[in-house]
């Protein structure tokens, strides 16, 4: 019997090690430094790539460390149904035109779906809903802001009677946009739809990864937290 092949490592045609490869997308996505920001980082550390190295590295291998990361986690809250979702939309400039950012947080500030769009309709808060119930299950509430669209588009799911519109209960999610509009300040602006997407995905899921609630436990259970993350970030495409 034909023993099953290894799935082939996806930084075998690459010279640097998996080890600076995690190291480097994790300081572009986790922290609002620019591709020379990392590049200089680095070369203080003994590192020499260039900056165009980093974009490479970050387009080819972040979205599959982020995707580890969720899978990860989806697979660990799967049973968990006490869930309480907060759902709000953000504006993006894309060379010129406004598109909407649209975000699924949970009752632990932790990011569970984006998705950009060009309008902020009916049609589109029901595919971004459609999107998030699919991947991550049934949920108990839903807290939304006073936009029409997200009642129109419950009524058709059937879960209108889960909805719940307060002026102050939705800034779990209204939080959860800062660490993306730095990032957006440092990146000079997205310039494709695409990009946002693609970049708004792989951040979400990284600060998910990292997010240890700091203000809300001591010192040492912080430190643990961290460096657990970071092992385990160490371990991704392994």
């Amino acid at each position: 019997m034909p023993r099953p092949k290894k799935p082939a490592s996806p930084f075998r045609y690459f010279n640097s090690s998996p080890e600076i490869i995690r190291l480097v997308v994790m300081m572009y996505v986790r922290f609002p430094l620019s591709l020379r920001n990392v590049e200089d980082l680095l070369s203080e550390r003994g590192i020499d790539i260039c900056h165009e190295t980093v974009r490479h590295w970050w387009n080819r291998f972040g979205p599959l460390f982020a995707a580890d990361v969720k899978r990860q986690r989806i697979s660990r809250m799967r049973g968990f149904r006490q869930w309480k979702w907060h759902l709000d939309e953000v504006y993006v400039k894309i060379n010129g035109e406004m598109h909407y950012l649209w975000r699924a947080v949970d009752q632990e500030g932790e990011i569970l779906e984006s998705y950009v769009t060009k309008k902020r309709d009916k049609k589109a808060a029901l595919r971004f809903m459609k999107k998030a119930l699919k991947r991550h299950g049934r949920v108990e509430k839903i807290v939304t802001d006073g936009l029409k669209s997200y009642p129109a588009a419950m009524r058709d799911l059937g879960n209108l009677d889960r909805q719940e519109v307060g002026r102050w209960k939705n800034n779990q999610v209204e939080n959860s946009h800062l660490p993306l509009r730095r990032r957006e300040r440092s990146m000079l602006r997205f310039r494709q739809m695409k990009s946002l997407q693609k970049f708004a995905s792989v951040h979400s899921n990284v600060h998910n990864h990292f997010n240890s609630q700091r203000h809300l436990v001591d010192r040492q259970t912080y430190k643990t937290a961290r460096s657990a993350a970071l092992a385990e970030w160490q371990t991704l495409m392994a």
